[in-house]
C-alpha cells in the first residue's frame, strides 16, 4: 500500500474508511496522538471506549497477547481498536524469533478480525527486514512526521498550529502561526503547549497576533539566545559551554533551546540580506520583529559571516533530529552542538 501522510489518513478516517491494520511510523508524538484520537472517535462509541480500546507495548507485552485481544469480540461495541506501541522491540529479537514473529503477524493480517482495527506504532523500522516489507504490503502505513526538510516542517506545522488554535476556540493569525512554528522548529508538541499559554494570555480577545507570539514565546528565550550569539560569534567555546550548563541547570529544555537558536539563525540570515544602512525600526517590519529585537539581529548579523550562519543552521537541524530520535544523551548533544558552532570557520567565510 502507498504510504499516507497524516492529513490524507485523517480524511479517510473521517469518511469512515479505517482499514484492518495500520502502521503509525514516525517520531512526532503530537501527530501520533492525533491519529490515535481520530481513530478512536471514528471507530468506538464514547460509552464503549473503556472496553473497546486496548493499549499494549511490544517492549513489555508479547505479540501473541496483542493478537489474542485483536481476535476477541469486543463487548457492547461493534468494533474495537487495539494499539500496540514499540514495534521496534520485535527487531531486537534473535533471528529465529524475528522470523516467527513476522510469520505470526503476517498470518493474522491475511485474515484479520473484521471487528478490530489493529494499530501498530514505531518511531523507526529497518526497511530491509521481512517485518517491514510484510507490513508495507498488508497494512496501511502512515508517516506520522512533518517531513525531513526544515522549511517543509515549518510550513506544515504552521497549518497544524492554526487548526490547534481553532480547537481551542481562538484565532491564530497566519503570520503568528508562521512565527510560532519557526521559533519552535516545527515541534508540534511544543506548539500545542505554547498555544495553550497564548490562548490564556489573549483572554476574551480570542485572537493571537504575531506580537503576542513575540511577547510571550520568543521573548522568554530571547535574552538567552542573543547572549549565546555573542559567544558563538567570538568562538568562545569555554564560555558558551559554561552558559549552556547554567541554562540546563535552570531547567531550560534542550529541544526548546535548539528551536530558539534555529529561529535566531534564520533571522540573522534574513538580516544579512537587508541593506546595511537600515535601523532597527526600519528592519523590524521586514524581519517581523520588535524594533529592539531587529536591532540585535542587525548587529549580530554583522559579526557572523553568512557561510558560518548557514553551517550553524545545518548543525542545529542535526541536533534537533538527534534530540527527537530518543536514545541520545541531551546534554552530550548540546555540548557537541556548541563545539560545532564555535569550531573553525567554514570555507568561504
Amino acid at each position: 500500500m502507498p504510504v499516507l501522510g497524516v492529513e490524507k489518513f485523517l480524511q479517510g478516517v473521517a469518511k469512515g474508511k479505517p482499514v484492518a491494520a495500520i502502521l503509525l511510523l514516525g517520531e512526532d508524538r503530537y501527530l501520533r496522538g492525533l491519529c490515535r484520537a481520530h481513530l478512536v472517535k471514528a471507530c468506538v462509541p464514547e460509552a464503549a471506549r473503556d472496553w473497546g480500546v486496548s493499549r499494549f507495548s511490544l517492549a513489555a507485552d508479547s505479540l501473541d497477547h496483542v493478537l489474542v485481544q485483536a481476535q476477541t469480540v469486543p463487548m457492547l461495541a461493534p468494533r474495537q481498536v487495539v494499539f500496540a506501541e514499540d514495534l521496534e522491540a520485535l527487531e531486537r529479537l534473535g533471528e529465529e524469533a524475528r522470523e516467527h514473529t513476522a510469520e505470526v503477524l503476517g498470518a493474522y493480517l491475511d485474515d484479520p478480525a473484521p471487528f478490530t482495527v489493529l494499530v501498530l506504532e514505531a518511531g523507526k523500522l529497518d526497511e530491509r527486514t521481512r517485518l517491514f516489507k510484510m507490513l508495507s504490503a498488508k497494512a496501511q502505513v502512515v508517516a506520522v512526521e512533518l517531513g525531513a526538510r526544515p522549511e517543509d516542517r515549518a510550513a506544515l506545522a504552521a497549518v497544524m498550529a492554526r487548526q490547534m488554535a481553532k480547537e481551542m476556540k481562538v484565532e491564530l493569525e497566519r503570520d503568528a502561526a508562521d512565527e510560532l512554528s519557526e521559533s519552535l522548529n516545527g515541534d508540534l508538541t511544543a506548539v500545542h503547549s505554547e498555544l495553550e499559554k497564548l490562548a490564556s494570555y489573549v483572554g476574551e480577545r480570542r485572537r493571537i497576533t504575531r506580537e503576542d507570539v513575540e511577547a510571550l514565546v520568543i521573548s522568554a528565550k530571547k535574552y538567552s539566545v542573543w547572549q549565546f550569539a555573542d559567544m558563538l560569534a567570538a568562538r568562545q567555546r569555554a564560555r558558551a559551554l559554561e552558559f549552556l550548563d547554567s541554562l540546563l541547570r535552570e531547567g531550560e529544555q534542550p529541544a526548546g533551546l535548539v528551536g530558539a537558536m534555529a529561529w535566531m539563525y534564520r533571522k540573522l540570515i534574513e538580516a544579512h540580506e537587508l541593506p546595511a544602512h537600515l535601523s532597527g525600526w526600519q528592519a523590524a517590519r521586514q524581519l517581523g520583529m520588535k524594533p529592539e529585537t531587529a536591532e540585535l539581529a542587525l548587529r549580530q548579523s554583522k559579526k557572523i559571516p553568512r557561510p558560518q550562519l548557514l553551517a550553524g543552521l545545518q548543525a542545529l537541524y542535526q541536533a534537533d533530529s538527534r534530540l527527537k530520535s530518543g536514545p541520545a544523551n541531551p546534554r552530550a548533544v548540546m555540548e557537541f552542538l556548541v563545539a560545532q558552532l564555535t569550531g573553525a570557520a567554514p570555507a568561504g567565510s
